[in-house]
């Protein structure tokens, strides 16, 4: 082995290229940030603390890693970043000494029915190329153990552009493994007919029972009735059986109705298209309430739920399928996969058992490959884009976490530090958005934000080692130790829900009675069957409102007096003192200004560069007509309502001549979750993920269920507001409330009434209630795992 000689001798001192150590932010005012001015050091570990809603995600997403990643965009060609989001610069005056930023946050995984926990991290793939190669019988390339992939079969003369042009005759063939009866979704839709009409009635009787369709004015229902293939005048129950099918199933053809040409399509496949391919989540209230009642899912008899077809499933290695392979918990799988020994396939065995073997690491070793993305938490989502990044050979890299210990039980706490660490170690910035104490520890560096949330935040407060930040005097440091304590005397159930025989996921026949008229808590570690529980198994009809984690949906249009309902009461007052119309008093209707269209900023598209929102000339940034705000209401027009604080319109609302109490009970509720500072048109975009929580939590204090259920109320929220939490849990539960909380916080569990106890351990291992009784008597026993953490917090 031959080496080459240094020439020369090393300059004296550093090297010019080893100063460049720090991120340097100057001057960021991105959202509510005020000039901040910070300097971050890399390779090293820094975590970004402070109260929900006090800048941290503005300057580390919305400041660093955005004028990162458009940086980035900018080294292609004008071609290629046609194809790409556009990314505008940051407010922000200096950004010196920025890396590659891979950014791993919360947001959800998509929804889409096809999308699997296998799809979404390529483990499929691997796995249809391990099959095609090793599965006994062959059936085809990987495309044939696809779900994705429908076969197709064709044959025909095509036309050659070569010399004499000539047709020839040609056939092609594609297999794939999607099932053909659920087209690769693992479930079929079963649609009750009699909540789609009367069959007593006939058409011109008004037979259909649909939300909307009138039979008098609706063009769809003339449709129907004027088609010709169906007697509108006839009962339903009374047509042919030709009739009924074309009714229901038949193809869609041109009809002439009223001189207009309209297309005629079945009943069956108009309710497909017209309800079943929307996102539930999106619809109206009374829709959403009639597909539930008309729709039910059953798991595809043909493919048993595998979503595969039958030749896919037939080809094994060592007896064990494709659909076997992706059933498996990853952790059984990954030993099934090391059992391989097969020299020809031997790169892409490595490459998989390093990615099984992620999961396990991470802590998701109890999920399944055929598991909906979709079902994910957003902790687990999170942690499964880690996955590709935890094996990964690039150094120098800039990773940002947005609270990467959601859902994590403490004892599962332990083990994200030591992946963040080790991130660190390769020579990685980590930047670290974060609120548990026990994450916090680790870091080399903190930038503390606040002092207050909204308007009250966007400073720096404070920059040192976690030692300094106990000592320095601001809301984070005064309560990094704090610690709850149990209580001496707790409720007395009033009643109970029983749950008998919960089978759902990974639950194994539980037994369990939910206590009601008190504060609930179910804890366990991630994948112990929580959400199974709570979510799945409640009995029918038990007046349950769950709030759960899944995104607050709304456009930059939408804010907090829109999606929590209080522009209603609002407008219609504003209509009433003055004598015109509500719509006038909505950016989204007949008052928005014409020239932005009530948006309050004009948009300019400039091709594969960012557009520039410039405020609007005609409104200044008011979103609304000159004329409207001509009108008032208690001496303010709608713009100056709309810029108001929630603590400031709640008491605008509450007294004198504004005194309206249908929006000042909104008001109230939003101030309980902690969201005084937000203002009433803040822009719902802007909001922290926390901020969208308690946004939700406040919507739905004002229904009129018995239970609540709450999935980790504490998601996004800074130690000082989980105390304030706290007590909101109380005045429901006192207001005759029953309260369950899916919870790993331990402040929660020590304030709890009851617990219910989940594991021992997640996935095959989890599903059994370990703990059913009082804080205390958990404490006491220090039988699992919840018991003996929080037994360390209490101090007992």
């Amino acid at each position: 082995m031959s080496s080459a000689k240094r020439t020369g001798t090393r300059a004296p001192g550093a090297h010019a290229a080893d100063g460049h150590d720090l991120i340097r932010v100057h001057g960021a005012r991105e959202n509510n940030l005020k000039d901040v001015s910070v300097e971050i050091p890399k390779r090293r570990l820094t975590f970004f603390t402070g109260v929900s809603g006090s800048g941290k995600s503005s300057l580390v997403f919305n400041t660093i890693a955005a004028e990162s990643q458009r940086l980035i965009n900018e080294t292609y060609s004008a071609f290629v970043q046609g194809f790409m989001p556009t990314l505008a610069r940051p407010e922000v005056d200096v950004l010196d000494g920025l890396t590659t930023a891979i950014i791993v946050d919360q947001q959800r995984m998509g929804a889409d029915p096809r999308s699997t926990v296998g799809t979404a991290t390529d483990v499929n793939a691997m796995l249809r190329i391990l099959f095609s190669r090793l599965g006994d019988p062959h059936i085809g390339p990987p495309s044939a153990y696809s779900f994705n992939t429908a076969s197709v079969r064709a044959s025909g003369a095509i036309t050659v552009e070569r010399g004499n042009k000539k047709a020839v005759k040609a056939t092609f063939q594609r297999t794939g493994g999607m099932c053909t009866n659920c087209e690769g979704r693992g479930t079929v839709s079963d649609i009750d007919l009699t909540q789609l009409y009367d069959d007593t009635k006939s058409l011109a009787e008004g037979a259909f029972t649909i939300p909307g369709w009138k039979s008098d004015s609706q063009w769809t229902v003339q449709v129907y009735a004027q088609s010709g293939f169906v007697d509108p005048d006839k009962p339903i129950r009374e047509y042919t059986e030709r009739q009924l099918r074309d009714f229901l199933y038949g193809d869609p053809v041109k009809v002439k109705v009223n001189g207009v040409n309209l297309t005629y399509e079945g009943l069956i496949p108009k309710i497909q298209k017209s309800f079943l391919s929307k996102d539930k989540e999106a619809m109206q209230p009374h829709i959403r309430a009639f597909v539930e009642r008309a729709v039910t899912f059953t798991t595809c008899p043909e493919c048993d739920g595998t979503r595969l077809s039958e030749g896919a499933r037939s080809s094994r290695i060592r007896e064990t399928s494709i659909a076997d392979a992706c059933a498996m918990e990853i952790r059984d799988l990954a030993q099934w996969a090391r059992e391989l020994d097969e020299p020809s396939v031997a790169p892409l065995l490595t490459a998989l058992r390093d990615t099984l073997d992620s999961f396990v690491e991470i802590g998701l070793g109890y999920l399944s490959l055929d598991r909906p993305a979709g079902t994910l938490s957003g902790g687990e989502a999170q942690r499964v884009k880690m996955i590709r990044h935890l094996g990964s050979s690039l150094t120098d890299t800039t990773y940002v976490f947005d609270e990467p210990t959601v859902g994590l039980h403490p004892h599962d706490i332990q083990r994200m530090n030591d992946l963040l660490l080790r991130l660190r170690d390769k020579g990685n910035t980590v930047l670290v958005v974060e609120h548990k104490p026990e994450a916090i520890a680790i870091a080399d560096h903190v930038v503390d934000l606040g002092p207050g949330a909204g308007t009250e935040g966007g400073a720096v407060c404070f920059e040192g080692t976690v030692e300094e930040l106990r000592a320095a005097d601001t809301v984070t440091g005064r309560h990094l130790d704090d610690r709850a304590s149990l209580k001496e005397t707790v409720r007395e159930a009033t009643g109970a829900l029983e749950i008998r025989g919960a089978r759902t996921h990974n639950l194994q026949d539980v037994d369990v009675d939910v206590p009601l008229g008190v504060l609930c808590v179910v804890t366990g570690v991630a994948g112990s069957g929580k959400s199974s529980l709570v979510h799945g198994s409640l009995p029918a009809g038990a007046d349950v409102v769950s709030v759960d984690q899944s995104p607050v949906k709304g456009s930059r249009r939408s804010n907090p007096a829109t999606y929590t309902g209080l522009l209603e009461p609002i407008r219609k007052a504003f209509a009433k003192a003055n004598g015109v119309k509500p719509a006038l008093f909505s950016a989204n209707s007949e008052g928005a200004c014409p020239t932005c269209n009530g948006a309050g900023v004009v948009y300019t598209d400039l091709a594969m560069m960012a557009g520039v929102a410039t405020p609007c000339e005609d409104c200044e940034g008011r979103r609304f007509q000159p004329a409207v705000l001509e009108y008032r209401f208690g001496g303010r027009d709608i713009s100056e309502v709309l810029a108001m604080s929630v603590a400031r319109a709640e008491e605008f609302f509450g007294t004198g001549e504004a005194r309206l109490p249908a929006a000042h009970r909104i008001l109230g509720r939003l101030a309980d979750v902690g969201l005084g500072y937000l203002t009433l048109g803040q822009p719902l975009t802007t909001l922290s993920g926390g901020e969208r929580q308690r946004l939700k939590l406040a919507t739905h204090m004002g229904d009129k269920g018995g239970v609540y259920v709450l999935d980790e109320p504490t998601s996004g929220l800074h130690l000082a507001d989980v105390e304030q939490l706290l007590g909101l849990l109380d005045r429901l539960v006192d207001a005759g409330k029953s309260v369950v909380v899916v919870e790993h916080h331990q402040a929660v569990m020590a304030h709890a009434d009851w617990i219910i106890d989940l594991g021992p351990g997640a996935g095959h291992d989890g599903g059994r209630v370990v703990f059913e009784g009082t804080p205390a008597d958990l404490v006491a026993g220090h039988s699992t795992l919840t018991g003996q953490h929080l037994a360390a917090y209490v101090g007992a």
